[in-house]
């Protein structure tokens, strides 16, 4: 067994439902550490694990082409990242418990920030009051650059 920290084992494993994961395990069988992880439905996560929860760094790329990379927490998507949808619209700033809560930047698909510009404090995935947010956005395209590269070394 290879003990790192808190990760005992590197393995996969497949599940009855289909879905898939390789990477590595703490003592109770949980994923824990680096991992990629195959839903049956198409759904993939590459990234880091803490006690079976996506934690840290990673990307979530979901079957229809949407696209999360970033900062995740307690399985959501949390902290710094961009977020892609399928027809190329993307926000990049911060997210809390899975939803755009925080200081970003709208970006649509003609790649226009729309008029007025989407750029400011958003709640619940809606823009409530609208300020500069270079600082956050250059911070966001850090870490999904960091979450993105992850597992190229």
């Amino acid at each position: 067994h290879l003990v790192l920290g808190n990760v005992a084992e590197y393995g996969g494993h497949r599940y009855e439902n289909g879905t898939v994961y390789v990477g590595s395990w703490n003592t109770a069988g949980h994923r824990q550490g680096r991992g990629h992880l195959l839903l049956a439905e198409g759904t993939r996560y590459d990234g880091f694990f803490e006690d079976g929860l996506f934690q840290g760094l990673g990307v979530l790329t979901f079957s229809d082409g949407a696209k999360y990379e970033g900062e995740f927490f307690d399985g959501w998507y949390h902290g710094h990242g961009i977020f892609w949808r399928a027809d190329g619209m993307r926000h990049e700033g911060q997210f809390r418990g899975g939803k755009i809560w925080g200081l970003g930047l709208t970006t649509f698909n003609d790649g226009s920030n729309g008029f007025p510009r989407y750029e400011g404090f958003f709640q619940d995935c809606r823009l409530i009051k609208k300020t500069d947010c270079s600082e956050v956005v250059q911070k966001a395209q850090k870490v999904a650059f960091m979450a993105r590269n992850l597992f190229n070394f």
